[in-house]
């Protein structure tokens, strides 16, 4: 059972790619343990198998996340304008 896991930092709290992945194998055996029919808690919230598409939307999250921070991108959409020229 994992203890001492918050469900998402604050939107002001930076995290590093360790803590991502942490939360994401969390998401991962929580997924294990409903589907086999089990409850699950994680930090003070406890999910069942009516959970699932809620565990699927973490696991997403936090796999992007860890792409991202994995991969060195920034956050979003990076815009670039380019003006053509006639020489």
């Amino acid at each position: 059972m994992f203890r001492g896991f918050i469900l998402m930092p604050q939107p002001t709290e930076q995290y590093d790619l360790a803590f991502a992945q942490s939360m994401y194998r969390a998401w991962l055996t929580a997924e294990t343990a409903v589907t086999a029919g089990q409850t699950y808690r994680i930090d003070n919230r406890s999910v069942t198998r009516a959970d699932m598409a809620m565990i699927r939307e973490r696991q997403i999250h936090w796999r992007a996340e860890c792409d991202r921070l994995g991969s060195g991108r920034g956050k979003g959409i990076r815009v670039m304008r380019a003006m053509p020229r006639d020489l």
